[in-house]
């Protein structure tokens, strides 16, 4: 069975908040809504969660961190321990900048890569445009059609609400 979708195009930001707002509290299905620009409170409006990349970029910075300090204090005191002017040779404190450093070089690298790799994004990855306006002056909705009981005349009263300029059918395979 072919997934069928239902995409309503709007004018405004006020009507993307809108009418995604209704379309959730309708209990349909969102697949993803377009904009040409980030817009604020639209993560909310789709029932979307808090980011766990925060959380990514704290653990392997910490990582990072301590797998750093664990091989300088091995090569400096365990590896290769050299008497240079009667210091010591595990001074932790020599050791932060270098630390700090190793960190946010972690915690920044390993963040790019996880947001790449959840957002299935990889070199040479052909865009899927919607619709071409979307990039310019266009603010799309798209919903799913999850089962028989998914009425596209209320769908589309509800998008006419919301002043929708054009709404459309597709299959899934044609949405991309």
């Amino acid at each position: 069975m072919s997934r069928r979708l239902l995409l309503g195009v709007f004018g405004k930001e006020q009507d993307i908040l809108g009418v995604t707002s209704a379309a959730r509290k309708s209990g349909y299905k969102i697949v993803d809504v377009y904009a040409p620009y980030a817009v604020h409170g639209l993560d909310h409006a789709m029932g979307l969660g808090p980011s766990r990349l925060p959380r990514v970029c704290f653990a392997l910075g910490l990582f990072g961190a301590a797998v750093k300090v664990w091989f300088e204090f091995w090569t400096t005191a365990q590896d290769w321990p050299i008497n240079v002017g009667g210091k010591p040779w595990n001074s932790l404190p020599a050791f932060v900048p270098v630390t700090f450093e190793v960190m946010v070089l972690f915690a920044g690298l390993s963040t790019v890569f996880a947001f790449f790799y959840v957002s299935g994004l990889w070199p040479g990855k052909k865009a899927a445009i919607v619709d071409p306006h979307v990039t310019n002056d266009q603010f799309i909705l798209v919903l799913e059609q999850s089962d028989a009981a998914f009425d596209i005349s209320r769908v589309k009263r509800l998008f006419e609400a919301f002043n929708v300029l054009r709404i459309e059918e597709r299959l899934a395979e044609e949405a991309r």
